[in-house]
Formats: structure tokens, sequence, C-alpha cells
């Protein structure tokens, strides 16, 4: 059994991992103590090194970190790497987001979630990074309560919903997370074992 260190003090972030993982024999497990790592990458994967080195510091062992965002074609990317802190709660995040694409036709509304994921060993040495997508539209409003983040508002055409509306057993398995995960996963079991 291997236990990987997840970099991140984001609850929902540890049971969708957990959620998605299906191999008994590795373990995530949150952070612990003082993390808080700047993140200052010019790009999702730099940001999620950052965060699998910062917390290899405090952990010594192997960490995983991911980094994603929501970028939206007629923003030219935005929010990116910046989804997290593009307004102070989710709600506004959503409202802001909303604002800016008041104008824009449903045509034009494309975006897709990117996670990035970085994989460190204890000395902070990146061993593998992974990255993964998924592709949707914004709609015109929260529909769905599963989820966090923008999922209310990003709709899947080949489902007819919201990643908020949707069952977390399809969610686990189409979301950037996932997409990026499942591979890294893999990666583990065929390189760490």
């Amino acid at each position: 059994m291997i236990k990987i260190i997840l970099a991140t003090s984001n609850p929902h972030k540890l049971e969708e991992i957990n959620a998605i993982n299906k191999n008994p024999e590795i373990v995530f497990d949150v952070i612990q103590g003082d993390f808080s790592p700047v993140e200052n990458g010019r790009n999702f994967i730099e940001n999620a090194i950052i965060k699998a080195q910062e917390a290899s510091k405090i952990m010594n062992t192997y960490c995983l970190a991911d980094d994603s965002g929501l970028c939206v074609d007629a923003l030219n990317g935005r929010p990116g790497i910046y989804s997290a802190r593009y307004a102070p709660t989710q709600k506004e995040k959503i409202k802001k987001l909303l604002n800016e694409l008041n104008q824009v036709p449903k045509e034009k509304r494309q975006a897709h979630f990117t996670c990035a994921m970085a994989l460190v060993n204890s000395k902070g040495e990146i061993i593998h990074t992974q990255e993964g997508r998924v592709e949707g539209v914004i709609d015109y409003e929260a529909k769905g309560t599963n989820g966090f983040g923008y999922d209310p508002i990003f709709y899947v055409p080949d489902y007819k919903q919201t990643i908020a509306q949707l069952p977390e057993e399809i969610k686990n398995t189409i979301s950037h997370r996932a997409n990026a995960l499942i591979p890294m996963i893999k990666w583990i079991e065929q390189n760490i074992f």
C-alpha cells in the first residue's frame, strides 16, 4: 500500500479524488499543518509543481498537487489560473462570470475545465505530471447542487446538464480531475509499486 499526500487544504478535492480512485492500495490524505504556497506559476502545471514541492518539504513523502480552473474562450481563457481568486466567494465568482458573459450568445460560450497534476517524491523531485480537461459551455444561470466551484454553470452538451446536475458517478468519470487522475493512478501503479 502507498500513501500519497494531497497538497491541498480543500476537503472537496480529497473527497473527489478518493471517489475517483478505484485502487484500494493507493490511499490519498490531506496535508497536515500550515500550508499556504505562493501560486505564482505562469500556468496550471507550474502551480501544481509549486504546491507539490511545498507539500513535500512539510510531509517528506510522495505528494500530489493539482491546479485547475475554468477557461472561457470568449474571455480569452479567463479566469484560468486565477479561477480560485476571481472573486471573494463562490457565489460572487459565478455572478461575475455570468455578468462578463451577459452579451455573449450561446454559440460563443464555449469553455473548458483544465486540471494539471504534479507528483513529487520525498525529495521534492518531479516524477510525473498529467493534464486533463473537459469541454463544455457556460450556461446562463446556476443549476444543480452537486459538485463545487463553477460546476453549476458549466453545461456539458453530451449530458444536457451542468456538472452540478450530474450524478457523482458520472462526474467522476468525465471531469477534468478524473481525466488527469485516472492516468496518474495508472502511472503510479506501473512505476511506484
